[in-house]
């Protein structure tokens, strides 16, 4: 039923005021856009725009409503009017209900704003009556985020960060970012994706509104990060961290040599008489090419306390003196990283022979993305350390199995008073007067969880090269139980596991024995249910778990793989318009890095897609001979074809006066004609395209043998 603007109004029940609260208010379950039409009073081109704007997402900005107002970039009236809820029209919606700010999009035409909350079930009228004192630019123009609140990282301005479910296309990401005007750019070969947004976009609002996609796991801002280190009195400190963590006897078991440690950071100099006989080819992300020349000095100096090269008489020694350092840009020339370049960065490490990932900045373990690409490192065997940071406080970030957190000591064994601690903390490393190498091409002490994180780093090269046959996850485990467990018994907040002991880890590395493990795991499909119907794309969510660690998970329809995952929680999303309607049977298979592998029950689903008769015959044309010409000798025939369905399925013929010389399949079609053979006189050529469907085409030209 269509309704028009007057009986819209009229249908809409309203009364003069309730008290508003989103969180138990019933939902306007209609078109947001036509209900604009409630609103009479406004003249009928004012009411088209903003139908028009907010059908096409053409939204000025998103604020925040909370029981004193409307907070945005722009002023807002204190007038909310025209609350839109399931339960009718309210003319005065009364906030004080409101315990928490509701987030919403605006939609301006002039002066008047239709505000819709994010989740699309309420809305209301709002004047908007100029520019806040934050904005600085005309009010036609503000399309940004409400500003971050005081102390929130920066994020990156037109960049978003998503990991979508294993096996959604390109194409599909591409229909899901279209409507947003954003485009989509694959991390590796990894599900992440850097999201590039037009420039009138809003990140906020964006984010918010791509979450509640069903095809993607995670959305979130790129936040920009700092080092995790700062520069002391040149002549201070020693390397007692070596003799504190036991390096030295470590050193009689390994030094490092085969394993590459990536260095996420500033560059290295890769010149510097202590480390450049340890490089490798690296990449710059921050540029986008292979220039990894240190453009700040944090780089070089986490590079010399990994692994500044041993016995060569020069310098400082460190924990890992024969590993290689592979050099990863991720930060500008002042030191600053965003997740996006992390994320990068340990992906093409994973991809290019590092097996571990050393990431001295503050705040990676917090990001989703950072935690996907460290996952997919880890299923390649490699792992990912990571700062604690230098706030001197407990933060907040949860804790992940994904990457190795680490916090600072002194030389007493005592938390250093600089480092941030926490849940999120594994395991400790000396970071305060650290002796290490620096851009200039010498030496200086620094101090930090930034020279933690490179220690601990080198204590897992040395296990590594110890034994090599020992997985990822083995060695991660020996790192923990091998260290010296200081503060609270067991694992605690301020130490994790312990401070590491090079000694101990490289030891028991070289006794521990690479056990044959024989456990498949152990997977099953969680969603869709059995005897579901499907169609278009399904998300398929799948569990899997393995006595060591589960590498990858694969899920096949009708023996088919549709895509393989290698992050927790494995999601799939499976293009069921690729089989034929009826029964379709899903199963999921799971594999650990020794190569067990486990299978689930098979879920069999009923796949009910709307299928459209195809009935669009080809397009196909003769390229030679051109009707009309004279011909003699032998004559090169050529024949081209398309179909809206793809050439895969085309079968194409080619006849000299109604009789078939030449069948092909596929675009294009070539015959070699002798003339010499053929009567004086005119002939005709006739090229014929045939879809899998059964539509057809012909074309035919003449020419005349002399």
């Amino acid at each position: 039923m269509v309704l028009t603007a007057v009986a819209l109004a009229a249908s809409l029940s309203s009364s003069q005021a309730c008290t508003w609260d989103p969180a138990t208010q019933a939902a306007y379950e209609g078109d947001v856009a036509s209900s604009v039409e409630r609103f009479q009073d406004l003249p009928p081109e004012q009411r088209k725009a903003l139908r028009q704007r907010i059908d096409r997402l053409r939204f000025d900005e998103l604020v925040w409503i909370d029981r004193d107002g409307v907070r945005g970039e722009q002023r807002y009236g204190d007038t909310l009017s025209g609350l839109l809820s399931g339960r009718g029209v309210c003319d005065r919606p009364d906030r004080s209900a409101l315990k928490v700010a509701e987030p919403a999009l605006a939609f301006c035409e002039g002066r008047q704003c239709i505000l819709v909350t994010l989740n699309g079930h309420h809305s209301l009228r709002v004047e908007r009556t100029g520019l806040s004192p934050r904005a600085g630019v005309d009010p036609e123009l503000v399309l940004s985020a409400y500003p971050p609140a005081a102390g929130e990282p920066v994020y990156a301005p037109g960049r978003l960060l998503v990991l979508a479910r294993a096996g959604l296309s390109d194409v599909e990401l591409g229909k899901v970012m279209g409507p947003h005007g954003a485009k989509a750019r694959r991390i590796g070969k990894s599900d992440l994706h850097v999201i590039e947004l037009p420039g009138n976009a809003s990140e906020r609002a964006v984010q918010a509104l791509l979450a509640k996609h069903p095809q993607l796991r995670f959305v979130e801002l790129d936040r920009r990060v700092a080092p995790a280190m700062a520069v002391n009195d040149p002549y201070a400190g020693s390397q007692w961290h070596l003799s504190k963590i036991g390096a030295q006897t470590a050193w009689d078991k390994s030094q490092g040599a085969g394993v590459t440690i990536a260095i996420l950071d500033t560059g290295i100099n890769a010149s510097h008489p202590d480390l450049a006989a340890r490089m490798v080819p690296g990449w710059n992300f921050y540029d986008n090419n292979a220039n990894t020349t240190d453009v700040h000095g944090h780089g070089t100096a986490v590079a010399g306390g990994a692994a500044a090269t041993l016995n060569n008489g020069v310098g400082v020694a460190a924990v890992a003196g024969a590993a290689r350092l592979m050099p990863v840009r991720i930060a500008d020339a002042n030191a600053y990283a965003y997740w996006s370049t992390v994320a990068q960065g340990v992906t093409w490490a994973a991809d290019n022979g590092a097996r571990i990932a050393n990431i001295s900045y503050v705040g990676v373990a917090g990001s989703a993305a950072v935690q996907s690409a460290a996952n997919y490192m880890k299923s390649k065997g490699g792992l990912v350390i990571a700062a604690a940071g230098n706030n001197g406080i407990e933060e907040t970030i949860a804790p992940t199995s994904s990457m190795i957190v680490v916090s600072a000591t002194d030389s007493a064994d005592a938390l250093a008073s600089f480092s941030s601690w926490g849940s999120f903390v594994t395991v400790s490393a000396p970071g305060k007067d650290i002796w290490t190498t620096t851009r200039d091409g010498g030496y200086q002490a620094w101090w930090g969880t930034s020279m933690a994180s490179p220690v601990v780093s080198g204590v897992l090269g040395l296990m590594m090269a110890a034994k090599p046959a020992l997985s990822g996850s083995q060695i991660e485990s020996l790192l923990y139980s091998t260290a010296q467990d200081l503060g609270d018994v067991g694992r605690d907040k301020k130490f994790g596991y312990g401070r590491v002991n090079a000694a101990a880890a490289a030891v028991t590395a070289v006794l521990t024995a690479a056990a044959p493990d024989t456990q498949a795991p152990s997977v099953g499909i969680a969603a869709p249910l059995g005897l579901s119907n499907v169609n278009g794309l399904v998300a398929v969510d799948v569990t899997a778990s393995d006595n060591v660690g589960v590498s990858r998970v694969e899920l096949r329809a009708n023996g088919q793989l549709v895509a393989t995952d290698t992050t927790a929680p494995y999601a799939f999303s499976w293009d069921s318009s690729k089989v034929a309607n009826g029964n379709a049977n899903l199963v999921a298979y799971a594999y650990d890095a020794a190569g067990n592998a486990g299978s689930s029950a098979a879920v069999t689903v009923n796949v009910a897609n709307i299928v459209v008769a195809d009935t669009t015959a080809p397009v196909v044309s003769i390229l030679n001979p051109v009707n009309g010409s004279t011909v003699s000798g032998t004559l090169s025939i050529s024949v081209s074809a398309s179909d809206n369905a793809g050439a895969a399925g085309l079968v194409q013929t080619l006849a000299i006066d109604g009789k078939t010389v030449a069948t092909g399949s596929g675009a294009s079609l070539a015959y070699n004609w002798n003339t010499r053979k053929a009567a004086l006189g005119t002939h005709t050529v006739t090229a014929t395209a045939r879809d899998a469907a059964g539509n057809s085409r012909s074309v035919s030209v003449q020419v005349t043998i002399r």
